[in-house]
């Protein structure tokens, strides 16, 4: 009987599995703005100067114009909403001390997030076989959105003070995991930021792609996997992994 050929190895599991938070684990865009609206309601019944004064659109024109002239703000978002809703009150002649007050209700509003279906489901899973650990550019709190206790560590480029794409982030992640950038795996919907960004650190890139995009192609990205969705993360760590 002839020999059969031998099977090809797969390497072993990856000690730890990293994400993104907004746009891979629940959709943002619809918070933010969700987010604003409750803002300005409380300005209107807080702060009516300011509500008087503005809109929510000439606000967000506001920080934009404050960002372009401050670049440094594009690391802590949130930063740039405080100032740019102090601004605001300096400018309408209301009580400024009032901002922080403003930023409670915006970030309560910011953090009511609704993770996709998969999510919940996924994470239970991955525990059971890797260390879990989050890498945001974004101010989400993992704790008041109810999954701190699924992550072994998180860290966030206000807090760091270096943000993705930079290698520095993602290490940082890995070190608090006690795993090297070889042994982990990096999962996000940003080609750019989160798929290139783990790579060039040192991880293998994953794409979550919930809208079956074709971006890679123009963007001259190859992620180590396409999923749209846990199941297929999942499907592909068996597939990849001994």
């Amino acid at each position: 009987m002839p020999a059969q050929p031998p099977t090809p190895s797969r390497r072993p599991w990856p000690r730890a599995v990293l994400f993104d938070l907004d746009d891979t684990l629940w959709p943002i865009a619809p918070v933010i703005l969700q987010a604003e609206q409750t803002l300005f309601a409380w300005l209107a019944n807080n702060a009516p100067r300011v509500a008087e004064r503005f809109t929510i659109d000439s606000l967000r024109q506001a920080r934009l114009e404050l960002l372009a002239s401050r670049p440094e703000f594009q690391l802590d978002l949130g930063a740039l909403r405080r100032a740019g809703l102090l601004a605001a009150f300096e400018q309408a002649g209301e009580d400024v001390a009032k901002v922080e007050l403003a930023m409670v209700e915006f970030f309560a509003a910011r953090n009511a997030v609704t993770p996709y279906d998969d999510v919940l489901p996924g994470l239970l899973r991955l525990k059971k076989r890797v260390l879990l650990g989050a890498v945001t550019n974004g101010n989400a709190d993992l704790q008041t959105i109810g999954l701190a206790h699924h992550f072994q560590a998180s860290v966030s480029a206000p807090r760091f003070g270096r943000a993705k794409p930079d290698p520095a982030i993602f290490h940082a992640a890995c070190e608090a995991l006690g795993v090297a950038a070889q042994e982990a795996v990096y999962v996000g919907d940003d080609l750019i930021l989160d798929v290139q960004g783990a790579q060039r650190a040192g991880l293998r890139g994953v794409w979550m792609n919930r809208t079956a995009s074709r971006r890679h192609l123009e963007e001259g990205v190859q992620p180590d996997a396409m999923v749209a969705n846990f199941d297929e993360l999942l499907a592909w760590l068996g597939q990849e992994y001994d």
